[in-house]
């Protein structure tokens, strides 16, 4: 009698148990982001994007992340300039004394600090040393995604997932992450000069809409309580589910 007893209290506690599992289950899909859409995309490649850097793009001769013709679009020599700031007759406008590094051109990107309007402060960009961001490109930004949208990002091959914000447009194909979001998913990437993933094996989850009052980060603990807060995902438990 007492083992029937016993058997049937270890029954209930395990039904217990499995009720508050499941509930368990319902928060943290909640909490994971599941009531604010999103879709993923696989991207082709993934190049290191450094604009936004105050130490990017410099005068011949400087120690940059980055080569000029790179400031160029789509890394054309003859291109429109977009990874710096020019004056009205082409010439690259340098950072002043009391700037990051004074000397250096002012690279800026698509995302900035609305509360700064002064377009020559370095600081008004998103740095890519320290901000993890990825490119905006066409099919995302068809599907309705803004400049400043919070985004998770996966790595196939090293297994990590980071928070991360749409930081700056001019790729169409969005094949780009900024050079803290690589080091941030575990490559040993040091600049943006010849380092790229050449493999389909980056997942960017987009969240359309997801910062509309254009929240400015200047480190990554901010960008991450900020998605946290939202309770947006970076699980990719389900990564294997990508379209293009």
């Amino acid at each position: 009698m007492t083992e029937l007893q016993n058997c049937r209290c270890v029954h209930r506690l395990l039904a217990i148990a499995w009720v508050f599992a499941l509930g368990a289950t319902a928060v943290s899909r909640a909490q994971n982001g599941q009531e604010h859409p999103f879709f993923e995309i696989l991207t082709h490649r993934m190049d290191v994007d450094v604009d936004g850097a105050p130490n990017a793009y410099g005068p011949p001769g400087t120690r940059t992340l980055d080569i000029l013709p790179d400031a160029h679009y789509l890394n054309r020599a003859h291109g429109k300039i977009v990874g710096y700031l020019i004056d009205e007759h082409g010439r690259p406008i340098l950072q002043g004394p009391k700037d990051p590094f004074p000397g250096y051109y002012i690279s800026q990107t698509a995302f900035t600090d609305i509360e700064n309007q002064n377009e020559r402060d370095p600081r008004r960009y998103v740095d890519a040393r320290n901000i993890n961001y990825v490119v905006r490109g066409n099919v995302a930004r068809r599907r309705g995604v803004q400049v400043g949208d919070f985004v998770s990002v996966y790595s196939k091959r090293t297994r990590r997932s980071v928070f991360a914000v749409v930081g700056d447009t001019g790729n169409p194909t969005g094949d780009e992450g900024s050079l803290h979001l690589m080091q941030d998913l575990g490559y040993p990437f040091h600049d943006g000069k010849n380092d790229s993933v050449e493999k389909p094996e980056i997942v960017i989850r987009f969240y359309p809409n997801s910062n509309p009052n254009h929240q400015f980060f200047f480190t990554q603990a901010e960008l991450n309580e900020a998605v946290t807060q939202l309770g947006l995902s970076r699980d990719f438990f389900a990564a294997a589910r990508t379209d293009r």
